[in-house]
């Protein structure tokens, strides 16, 4: 059985796949993995043992380019001989679709991740829907990563409703919130460093943030609220674990004040993700869109109370009142919940035992692993 996975940046493979690589492996399924050339995907490609398939798929619509990955793409399935293609991203999914349709493959695969078109408008958001439509009319399953994902597809009929499903509660790979995000892994000499790196008291409070610092996920509007935080409350610390990107930029009185504010720590791109949560007491992600915010679930597996948004993917992320909170998306509001739970501590570490056991019971990797090799793959 040859499975092909079709992305169009290598950074997501650890994130969409990781582990589960090694799991489809070892039950003979060899993994071929279709992307963008880069240093990243051959060194993966050789930690992991998958297959690599150098082809370049641009992010941003490119006529040209994009028939041409196209064409490519369908020339490496028919040579080596793959029995499914899967599609993960709008882009990386169009052309995967696409490819797969002309090369005659069965099974076409694609994992909607989420909904651009959402916070898109005018024509671009007729575009983006009309191409997530044909994506969905190519494929033979669309996997949907969250239950407000599949609502939605089916609602706006993004894709017969008889292809969508969904994996367990969601998500596209589960969490290993057992050898990986697990608090009770994270060395004290690690965590000490790192509160020396970035000059933090015992008693300071940290909010935290991982991810890409762009409009989508709320930052102009987290960094608004922030001013008003530190107004109500001492030693208070904002840790932002993520990079700045051109597409979808803030504007650059937020990125001044991001790099300016010393109660802000801004990491840029980190590797070690787990010793940054440890470091945190709530996590935030006041996001106006997602397919399934795996931060959220990361978080909350490492006993961490959530702030999020009620839209699609955040809302199915947390329990309200359980496990995290629900804040509008505005300064006043955000600012109101981090005050809650920072006036409520004790709140806050049942809210993030409680998460903790929520992930554990609902988004276990080896339960999704299972049921994508018996009801997509075999």
């Amino acid at each position: 059985m040859k499975v092909l996975h079709v992305v169009n940046i290598s950074f997501v493979i650890p994130y969409y796949l990781g582990a589960q690589i090694d799991y489809l492996q070892q039950r003979k399924i060899d993994i071929f993995i279709a992307c963008t050339p880069s240093e990243h995907l051959f060194e993966y490609a050789n930690e992991k043992g998958f297959i690599p398939l150098g082809v370049s798929i641009l992010r941003e619509i490119s006529v040209l380019q994009d028939l041409k990955a196209v064409w490519t793409l369908r020339k490496l399935i028919k040579k080596e001989r793959i029995d499914i293609v899967i599609g993960h991203t709008p882009k990386g999914a169009l052309i995967g679709m696409l490819a797969g349709y002309l090369s005659g493959t069965k099974k076409r695969i694609y994992f909607r991740h989420g909904l651009v078109y959402e916070t898109s408008k005018g024509l671009k958001r007729i575009v983006l829907k009309t191409i997530e439509r044909f994506t969905g009319f190519l494929s033979t399953k669309v996997v949907c990563v969250s239950p407000s994902v599949l609502e939605i597809s089916n609602r706006e009929k993004l894709s017969n409703s008889l292809k969508n499903v969904i994996l367990n509660k969601g998500t596209c790979n589960g969490l290993d919130a057992e050898g990986t995000f697990n608090r009770h892994l994270v060395s004290d000499t690690a965590l000490k460093q790192l509160k020396t790196k970035y000059l933090l008291e015992d008693n300071d409070r940290v909010i935290g943030y991982v991810g890409r610092l762009v409009n989508d996920k709320g930052i102009c509007e987290l960094i608004s609220a922030w001013q008003e935080i530190c107004k109500e409350h001492n030693h208070v610390k904002l840790l932002l674990a993520g990079p700045f990107e051109r597409r979808d930029s803030i504007d650059d009185a937020t990125k001044k004040v991001i790099m300016e504010e010393p109660s802000i720590i801004h990491t840029g791109l980190i590797s070690d993700v787990v010793t940054h949560y440890a470091l945190m007491d709530i996590f935030i992600l006041p996001s106006h869109r997602e397919g399934f915010p795996t931060v959220v679930l990361e978080a909350s597996a490492m006993e961490l109370p959530v702030i999020t948004t009620n839209v699609t993917g955040c809302r199915d992320a947390i329990v309200p009142g359980e496990t995290g909170r629900f804040t509008n998306i505005n300064p006043t509001a955000i600012a109101e919940n981090v005050g809650y739970y920072l006036d409520n501590f004790e709140q806050a570490k049942l809210d993030g035992m409680n998460g903790r056991k929520f992930v554990i019971s609902n988004f276990n990797q080896l339960g999704i692993w299972e049921k994508i090799e018996r009801e997509l793959i075999r």
